[in-house]
């Protein structure tokens, strides 16, 4: 063999050898949402951000599976335990349907996860100061806004005495939050009427039954399924002549008239950072629930004109942000 080629021959082997150990030490993530990709504007960027404030840059260091649901949650189970399967060093999960499918499919893989609802009252870890088992993350709070929902809608209504609030009820938020809300609903003497919806159909049909029943206005709880339709939701209102308050701020940006939530791009992060922290060698018993404590309140006075609403200026200098 000629000495040059030999060289070249070597210089792609040393290449080839160089490549493959990149690629054995580039660990695989792997994610699982309810909803489909970009259904939450900015938080897939803020998980990313999460991981690289720990070392962890996708395409350097780390691969990322992504698996959605699309809105069919009896999906989550078999995508869940596919990421299993290609034994994904951490899987995260962006919502509590996926959480409680992440868990049934692994007691070995560390979880990190995203619920608004309580995960100690849904049995995905035992304690808030030191989880159980492979699973830690952070609880958003969500099952507990329903009175905080309420109390805005009364605000801004004051004659209004029939409150409609609409859940998904394959959501396991759902239950907390009506059970909350209805407790709410009773000290202020309103009458709260209960809808479920899991399909578009059913959103057209749960809009049809309010008008019916003269509902004087809806309060919607924070699901997947929801907020990937919000436009068809902030439609549905609007050709109703609907007053409604959504759950994410996604809402009032897309044309709602108030939206009463978490900022979710520092809770995505969060959950990217503890991604990280598991990936340096953490176990998940050693990192503690982190609870959201911060909550935006955003008006739509274009909304709220188009539905002939005066917005209190007590709610006014209480909001967060204001779209004119």
């Amino acid at each position: 063999m000629r000495r040059r080629h030999f060289i070249s021959v070597l210089a792609g082997a040393t290449a080839w050898v160089a490549a493959a150990r990149a690629q054995e030490q580039r660990r695989v993530i792997g994610v699982l949402g309810s909803a489909s990709y970009g259904a939450f504007p900015g938080a897939e960027a803020a998980f990313i951000r999460g991981l690289k404030a720990t070392g962890f840059i996708e395409g350097k260091n780390i691969s990322i599976e992504w698996r959605w649901a699309g809105g069919q949650y009896d999906r989550l189970l078999s995508l869940a335990s596919e990421l299993v399967s290609r034994d994904v060093a951490v899987l995260v999960t962006f919502d509590a349907p996926a959480s409680l499918a992440a868990k049934a499919a692994t007691k070995i893989t560390p979880i990190v996860f995203l619920t608004g609802t309580d995960p100690v009252e849904i049995g995905l870890v035992q304690s808030f100061s030191r989880p159980s088992g492979n699973l830690t993350g952070v609880y958003n709070l969500i099952a507990d806004l329903g009175p905080k929902h309420l109390e805005l809608l009364h605000e801004l209504l004051p004659t209004a005495s029939t409150i409609v609030s609409l859940l998904n009820p394959d959501n396991p938020n759902a239950r907390a939050y009506a059970l909350r809300t209805q407790a709410a609903a009773d000290a202020l003497g309103l009458r709260l009427q209960v809808l479920t919806a899991r399909t578009e159909a059913d959103l057209e049909a749960a809009f049809g039954i309010m008008v019916q029943q003269r509902a004087d206005a809806l309060l919607v709880i924070a699901d997947p399924f929801f907020i990937a339709r919000r436009e068809q939701f902030v439609a549905l209102a609007a050709g109703h002549a609907m007053p409604a308050i959504y759950p994410i701020a996604y809402f009032a940006e897309c044309g709602g008239l108030m939206s009463y939530g978490s900022a979710l791009g520092s809770l995505y992060q969060q959950v990217g950072t503890y991604a990280g922290r598991i990936l340096k060698g953490a176990k998940p018993v050693d990192l503690p629930i982190e609870q959201n404590t911060k909550y935006d309140l955003v008006i739509n006075l274009k909304a709220a004109k188009a539905l002939r609403l005066t917005v209190p200026a007590s709610l006014l200098a209480g909001a967060d942000e204001v779209i004119e």
